[in-house]
């Protein structure tokens, strides 16, 4: 019957585990990617650079003003007329009423318009780049995230499988002792050991929940219920330096953006250059008047409705002295986002030089690690099989248990580090959105 109920545990335990949702890298992004709040701001940012960038922003469509009004004077008129009739009025009422369309619009404003209208435009595409800019810091957050939770995973299974070891040694030590063939002391290490791999082992699976809602966050807690991620990492072979540096130099989001800035800047230059020239605008209004007038006036009531138009001509020969300095600020900010973008080429390529060896060093170091895992599993197999004919102590066993689970450990920290040094690469190369995760 026990065995009945255990084998019922195992089935119940294992469909739960089966059920646990698996969130693979590619999964993660799309997750990340429309659920993640900063690249919602982000988009949002977009949108209105977009709605900047308009023609109806430009400046280059008209206005049209709406007016209207209406006026009640009551007052007492006295009122003397040239062939000597006096009149007097007390509270004489008049009344004025007018409404009108009046239409604005500029004709030449010294090309202003037209910079100022192109200025908006790269001004949305440099939106667009640090949109840009901040679905790769956040791609590149998501994966430091994901491989914590994959390394505290595969962490948290080597301390389960050293933790068993543990087990066995303990019922083989108290098997021992019972027969005579170890002392007490055996039993006790062994529990002391058990006890540590435990601590170990409920440190490991703290630390995993702590990085799943780490995760969780980054993907806008869209996920409710546990969940798995992918622990395989491959890292990529055929990556060429000089064909990454072409790239960096390129696509390089950050330098993508100083470039946008310094096309802005000429603009800017151009803009505070067009107030130089004159300013030509048209002015249209259609318009009604009704006027109704005391027993005094001339006229009781007049009408008027009509159309009227005209040009206007607007400039600025000198204002102080304010445009020029303007011009010659522009055109040293200019000369000042040049300098800052050839520094931003060194401090690029040294960048890019450090994440490449980086890279190498950390794909180097796993490799070898891999070959470490080979020599410390067969050295714990052969000290094992001592340990089991009573050729070692349990000093001796615990000390190779514990080589192997540190040097499993160091071997996991290792591919998931070399797979963010390949990840970061990849963004100072402008191709971390363009991989196939």
């Amino acid at each position: 019957m026990k065995v009945k109920i255990s084998v019922l545990s195992f089935l119940l335990m294992s469909s739960a585990l089966l059920a646990q949702q698996l969130i693979t890298p590619k999964q993660a992004v799309a997750l990340a990617l429309e659920n993640n709040y900063g690249i919602k701001v982000a988009n949002n940012q977009v949108e209105v650079a977009k709605n900047n960038a308009s023609v109806l922003n430009s400046g280059y469509l008209p206005t049209l003003v709406g007016n209207a009004g209406a006026s009640v004077n009551i007052s007492n008129t006295e009122a003397e007329f040239s062939n000597g009739n006096v009149t007097v009025l007390n509270s004489a009422e008049s009344s004025r009423y007018n409404a009108s369309l009046d239409l604005s619009y500029t004709i030449f404003d010294g090309l202003g318009r037209s910079y100022n209208y192109k200025q908006l435009k790269e001004s949305q595409q440099l939106t667009e780049l640090e949109a840009r800019e901040t679905i790769e810091n956040t791609i590149l957050q998501l994966f430091t995230v994901y491989y914590s939770v994959a390394e505290s995973k595969e962490n948290a299974k080597t301390i389960t499988e050293t933790l068993e070891i543990s087990k066995e040694r303990l019922i083989r030590a108290e098997y021992q002792f019972d027969y005579g063939q170890s002392t007490k002391l055996e039993v006790l290490n062994a529990e002391v050991d058990i006890n540590n791999d435990s601590i170990s082992l409920m440190n490991a699976k703290q630390q995993l929940k702590n990085f799943k809602r780490d995760l969780n966050l980054v993907l806008g807690n869209v996920i409710i219920d546990d969940f798995e991620v992918d622990t395989e990492v491959v890292l990529e072979t055929l990556l060429n330096k000089s064909d990454l540096w072409e790239k960096a130099i390129a696509y390089n989001t950050n330098l993508l953006q100083i470039d946008k800035n310094i096309e802005i800047n000429k603009l800017i230059s151009k803009s505070e250059k067009s107030v130089f020239l004159p300013v030509v605008g048209l002015t249209g209004s259609y318009g009604w008047n009704k006027n109704n007038n005391n027993e005094a006036s001339f006229l009781l009531v007049s009408k008027n409705t009509g159309l009227t138009g005209g040009l206007n001509l607007r400039w600025n020969l000198f204002d102080g002295g304010n445009t020029i300095t303007r011009v010659k600020n522009a055109k040293v900010n200019l000369e000042t986002q040049q300098l800052q973008k050839e520094e931003f080429l060194l401090s690029l390529e040294r960048d890019f030089n450090n994440a490449w060896d980086d890279y190498q060093n950390k794909k180097n170091i796993y490799n070898l690690q891999q070959d470490n895992i080979k020599t410390f599993k067969n050295n714990f197999s052969r000290t094992k099989e001592k340990f089991k004919l009573g050729q070692l102590n349990s000093i001796e066993f615990r000390q190779a248990q514990v080589n192997l689970l540190n040097a499993e450990i160091i071997r996991n920290q290792a591919k998931y580090s070399a797979k963010l040094a390949e990840l970061q690469l990849l963004k100072i190369s402008g191709e971390i959105l363009n991989i196939n995760f």
